[in-house]
């Protein structure tokens, strides 16, 4: 008995974060309750508050249920000890992240809600820098990859690894913040991995 009431709990949990997003997304952040997100649940209030201590609290499980399973699947591309050339990774990583935002509609929605539907303030004004935290570590492992790459000889001489992982991380953040803002009907849309492709190629040594 104690196993099924363990697992209607979870349940109950996923049901409420299902509809977090929806809700969420439908409606902005600052403009949901939780009542709103109890009713499109189909449970109580108190059951939510069982789950989550509040909004916030509810709004990070959301986060970390789509983004922790894609951060880790672009993290072993991006550092993968076996490569012979670490540009590679990048570019595997990059395509991987990508491929991930227009294939799967609840990571498309989730970073609709964290970036076009979420204002910043209230309970969530001291929050943005734990939302801002993968970016900073994006942009550290995309430097070691180039450092690794500088060290096996396969990055373009003169190139400094902490300046260009700075322009990839603008790169990256533009084509993010495009995809999202932008039509579905735009051509460009389908050439993602040949952009990524040729911003790599851009590192290479020449052969």
């Amino acid at each position: 008995m104690a196993r099924k009431t363990k697992e209607e709990a979870e349940h109950t949990r996923q049901q409420i974060i299902q509809a977090a997003r929806q809700v969420f997304h439908e409606c902005g952040v600052s403009r949901t309750s939780l009542e709103n997100i109890a009713k499109a649940a189909g449970v109580t209030r108190g059951a939510v508050y069982w789950h989550f201590a509040n909004k916030a609290d509810l709004f990070f499980a959301m986060r970390e249920q789509t983004s922790l399973p894609l951060l880790a699947r672009t993290d072993s591309l991006l550092l993968a000890e076996g490569l012979f050339d670490p540009l590679d990774g990048v570019e595997q990583a990059l395509k991987e992240f990508f491929h991930s935002l227009e294939a799967c509609p609840e990571v498309q929605q989730m970073f609709e809600i964290m970036v076009l539907r979420c204002e910043y303030v209230d309970e969530f004004a001291t929050l943005q820098a734990e939302v801002n935290k993968p970016v900073l570590d994006f942009l550290n492992k995309v430097e070691v990859a180039y450092r690794r790459a500088q060290e096996r000889g396969t990055l373009r001489p003169g190139l400094e690894p902490g300046l260009i992982a700075l322009d990839t991380w603008a790169f990256a953040s533009g084509l993010f913040h495009r995809l999202l803002a932008g039509s579905a009907d735009e051509a460009w849309r389908g050439r993602v991995p040949e952009l990524i492709a040729a911003h790599v190629a851009l590192r290479r040594c020449s052969p």
